[in-house]
């Protein structure tokens, strides 16, 4: 097991280095930085502009200045914000849990509605059942996530049921913790409506394809019950692609959520990474990136891990 984790986490280690080198590369590419805009200020000189780029290091080669950054990264520094000043950990700490809060669980009622349902339209595949489930998962992936958030938003204003953008409300601990579950509702309700329909029809298709097998008809034979024969024969034997599409999933939902919690006002990655990306906040807008993309490599890990317990054929090779 330790070798098979170990060549997981160098290929994790391997993406998130390829990433941090393009991301400077695109950030040289790009037109202009920060202090571009500073210029227009009369109060500031350009000696000092030229001083406030040599203390950020943005006077030196590309090289010198990944390098620069490479090393504080290794030590949990991703560098200072420009606009705020002060360090991109600081800044995005608080971010990644408002993030996760609404990701985590948006991620885990996708799935606990995928499996059961899409055992059961494989179950009754074509039958009415399996109709309505294709004609609802066609409508699902056709629906983009912005209309979703946009209708979403437009609901609650209509209503009034649910609020409208933000996370808390009440200064009172339960006031708080009642808020903030109220608030939560919409933008999980919109994450998993975006994510489900995709899972709904990989669960489909792994579970007719096992039951399309010889071993499921020779358990169906016996005379097992329904419930049994899918959830203790068909779901294991399935299982393999569906933990693999659990860390895609992750990833996925992690990019959804980033642009829902724009349109919604959520308080996570999102609205500081596209202030970021407006405000040429260079190292905000890298060290998001960077835990996005540590986030999508934990997912995966994850699902490796799961894969080495329930398929003894990886043990074996590894």
């Amino acid at each position: 097991m330790i070798r098979y984790l170990s060549r997981r986490l160098a290929h994790g280690v391997l993406l998130l280095a390829g990433v941090s080198m393009l991301l400077f590369v695109f950030q040289k590419a790009a037109p202009g930085d920060f202090f571009l805009g500073m210029r227009l200020n009369p109060e500031l000189s350009g000696q000092t502009l030229q001083g406030l780029r040599a203390e950020y290091g943005l006077d030196q080669p590309l090289p010198q200045r990944y390098a620069r950054w490479l090393g504080s990264a290794l030590r949990g520094d991703l560098g200072p914000s420009f606009a705020y000043n002060l360090p991109v950990t600081t800044l995005l700490w608080p971010r990644i849990k408002n993030t996760l809060l609404l990701s985590v669980p948006a991620l885990l009622i996708s799935w606990l509605i995928a499996i059961p349902l899409g055992l059961l339209a494989a179950w009754r595949r074509t039958g009415w059942i399996d109709r309505i489930f294709s004609g609802s998962t066609s409508t699902l992936l056709a629906l983009p996530d912005v209309l979703l958030a946009l209708l979403a938003v437009l609901l609650a204003l209509r209503t009034h049921i649910f609020p409208v953008g933000g996370m808390t409300a009440g200064t009172d601990a339960g006031e708080s913790t009642a808020g903030l579950l109220q608030h939560m509702v919409l933008p999980v309700f919109v994450l998993v409506v975006g994510s489900v329909g995709p899972l709904l029809r990989q669960v489909r298709a792994s579970a007719i394809e096992v039951m399309d097998s010889s071993y499921f008809r020779a358990a169906q034979g016996n005379g097992l019950g329904r419930t049994t024969l899918l959830f203790r024969h068909a779901l294991p034997a399935a299982a393999n692609p569906l933990i693999s599409l659990f860390g895609l999933s992750a990833g996925f939902l992690l990019s959804a959520s980033i642009l829902v919690e724009v349109i919604m006002s959520w308080p996570g990655m999102g609205p500081l990474m596209l202030e970021a990306i407006f405000g040429r906040d260079l190292f905000v807008v890298i060290g998001a990136v960077m835990i996005s993309t540590l986030l999508l490599v934990l997912g995966n890990l994850l699902a490796d891990v799961l894969l080495y317990f329930c398929d003894p054929r990886i043990r074996v090779q590894s």
